[in-house]
Parts: C-alpha cells; sequence; structure tokens
C-alpha cells in the first residue's frame, strides 16, 4: 500500500492507533505517579548489577539537552510535542492502513505527550531507569522515552521494508 493510501477500515483503524497511544500514556504516567509518590529527588533502588530505579528530574530534553538553559526551554519543548503530537495524529490519519508505521507513530505520540504532561505539571521530565556498567551510567529515562526510540526504530524497519518492496 502506498504511504498516502487510506485503508477501507475508515476511522475504526484511527481509533485503533490511538488507543494504543492512549494506553502506553496511562502507563507512562502511572509509573511517574508512583515514582513522584514514592520517591524523593535523588533516591535509588538497587535492582540488579545493572539496574537500578532512580527518581531524576530532567529540565531538557534527550540526554539533558538544554536541561540548564534558563528556564525559557520547558515551553520550547513543551511547544515542540505539542506541534509534534498534531503533526502525528494527521500521519496516523493520513497512512492508518500501515500498521508498522502507524504502531510507529503511536508509540512516538503516546511518548511525546507523555513527556509533554510532565513539562506542564511539574516543569521537568520525570525519569526513573537507570542503566549501568562499571561505573558508567546510561542516562536515566521514562517509558516515554522508551516508546519514542522504539517508535523511532519501527519507523526506520518500515522504511526500510518499503525501499525493499520497491
Amino acid at each position: 500500500m502506498a504511504r498516502g493510501s487510506k485503508s477501507a477500515g475508515g476511522s475504526s483503524n484511527m481509533l485503533q492507533w490511538l488507543g494504543l497511544a492512549f494506553i502506553l500514556l496511562l502507563a507512562d504516567q502511572f509509573t511517574k505517579i508512583l515514582i513522584v509518590g514514592y520517591y524523593h529527588l535523588g533516591d535509588s533502588t538497587y535492582v540488579t548489577s545493572f539496574f537500578n530505579v532512580v527518581r531524576v528530574h530532567n529540565t531538557g530534553a534527550a540526554f539533558s539537552f538544554l536541561a540548564s538553559a534558563g528556564g525559557w526551554q520547558r515551553w520550547l519543548f513543551t511547544a515542540i510535542g505539542i506541534i509534534a503530537a498534531g503533526v502525528i495524529i494527521w500521519m496516523i490519519r493520513s497512512h492508518r492502513g500501515q500498521k508498522l508505521f502507524c504502531f510507529a507513530l503511536a508509540c512516538i505520540l503516546s511518548g511525546a505527550v507523555g513527556n509533554v504532561i510532565d513539562r506542564l505539571v511539574y516543569g521537568y521530565v520525570v525519569d526513573f531507569l537507570d542503566f549501568h556498567w562499571a561505573g558508567w551510567h546510561f542516562p536515566a529515562f521514562n517509558l516515554a522515552d522508551s516508546a519514542i526510540t522504539l517508535g523511532a526504530a519501527c519507523l526506520i524497519l518500515d522504511e526500510l521494508m518499503r525501499v525493499r518492496r520497491s
């Protein structure tokens, strides 16, 4: 099916993808509520030799990009997230019959909205997954970030498969 085609499923496919995004968003927000409710900033729980649960506040973007800016970045990243959500919803509507493509967009949508909610409610993004090895810690992240990463990987896979079919 061409990138611009629509499926015969109509709005039901659209609701399926938005429903998936909503479920992922609920999981993201639920885990963050647990972290905020049970952990103070900087608290950490050892889980395995390579993983801890922590509470970290990220005022920046990925890998704390612009975290030390004067506060304006909160509104910039909120605006970017809202615009991205609108574009993603439009893209899902336009391509709702393409399963992998729409799955990827639904994941990215849930993550973008989850982190926008954090910025609006807390003023920062709540991160809590801390993977480490031999003293090196990967930057802490959350389920929203995981959904965005999974979605990006699926977009790459979808494009590779599309090119291969051409």
